[in-house]
């Protein structure tokens, strides 16, 4: 191909291209030593430079305070479903879960296996494509509560995060974890696997307070146990260091390349803007996912063509004609969807845009 295609991939995502550029780069050898980021050990002062580099710019752009420890683990989102009741969810206790997709279903399925989990708050009955009522809940006898800070099937997304007070929070924050500020102080634990929008597929974020982490049984297998990790700086195992060292490089191109986090939730809100506009400003031609517009989601833009699966279909591959990839809609939720994290550049959605109106008007 002589033009590189515009992902919209939902993950793994697109990364930002000097991102691309460097850990390209470092796969040959990295700089100063001669050997590829993909061969060194991970017990090396090189290695122990580029984890510490990755989790203080992680702390920074997070403002991640002393009550809490960063961990770069593995087994992805999926994991931490497990993981978490392992850890936190007693014989006597009851985790709640709130479901707004079918990511928190998963998290809920697993939490049973483990523990007693219910339902507190649900989207279901309107198909995922609202996000469900909270004011109204009282989380007070729960070990945690579970949310999914965006859904990446259905394209919603809790603007303002809930706040349960002192009820232990724990937030699934895999499709948009920096992709704008958060009060980390506010959470027991977040987790995120990196391959949407911070890094590539292979290592998962999680970031927990550090008294909740010394609770945990002592019956807890050492590598499933947080305080593990913690004591051994997420290498009581080998840990994914290619994955960990491109973390750091999205972290520091958000740092200085972007600005930070706030200067990127507004990039974000400008993106998914466009998309809106085009889809609300179609005359009925494109039709979004979800309708409230305090319900969707900035990462992650699901909608259809009036003219049913076959105009879907032919829009998909006339895009990806144009060189617009990714576009086809989940499985489960069929239609179209267009992921527009962190690293996708304006003028990319700016293409999308003006291939949804000359296709609306072909």
């Amino acid at each position: 191909m002589t033009h590189r295609p515009i992902n919209f991939s939902a993950g793994p995502a697109i990364l930002p291209q000097p991102v691309l550029e460097e850990a390209s780069a470092a796969v040959s050898a990295l700089p100063d030593l001669g050997l590829s980021i993909l061969e060194i050990s991970h017990r090396s002062p090189t290695f122990a430079a580029i984890i510490d580099d990755a989790r203080a710019r992680l702390t920074r752009l997070l403002a991640i305070p002393d009550t809490h420890d960063l961990l770069f683990l593995q087994g992805g989102a999926r994991g931490q479903f497990a993981q978490i009741p392992t850890n936190f969810l007693g014989r006597d206790q009851q985790a709640g879960y709130v479901m707004t997709g079918v990511w928190s279903e998963y998290a809920l399925t697993e939490a049973q296996r483990i523990g007693t989990a219910r339902v507190v708050a649900s989207g279901r009955e309107d198909g995922y494509t609202s996000l469900p009522r909270l004011d109204t809940l009282d989380p007070s006898e729960l070990a945690y509560i579970h949310t999914t800070s965006n859904n990446t099937i259905y394209g919603t997304q809790f603007q303002r995060l809930p706040d349960f007070g002192h009820t232990r929070h724990v937030c699934d924050m895999s499709s948009d974890i920096l992709s704008r500020p958060v009060d980390v102080s506010r959470f027991s634990l977040i987790y995120a696997g990196a391959q949407k929008n911070c890094g590539p597929a292979g290592v998962t974020l999680v970031i927990v307070d550090k008294a909740w982490m010394r609770e945990a049984p002592e019956g807890v297998p050492a590598i499933w146990r947080y305080q593990t990790q913690a004591t051994k700086g997420s290498m009581y195992n080998t840990p994914p260091t290619f994955a960990i060292y491109v973390v750091g490089l999205v972290a520091k191109w958000i740092e200085e390349q972007v600005g930070g986090l706030a200067a990127m939730a507004e990039r974000n809100r400008g993106k998914a803007q466009l998309v809106y506009d085009a889809i609300d400003n179609s005359k009925g031609f494109y039709v979004p996912n979800v309708g409230d517009p305090s319900h969707r989601s900035l990462m992650n833009v699901g909608f259809r063509t009036s003219g049913g699966d076959e105009c879907d279909a032919r829009f998909v591959s006339l895009a990806a004609e144009e060189g617009l990839s990714g576009l086809k809609g989940h499985r489960l939720s069929g239609g179209l969807r267009a992921s527009i994290y962190n690293a996708m550049p304006r003028d990319g959605v700016e293409t999308l845009v003006g291939f949804m109106e000359r296709f609306r008007k072909t």
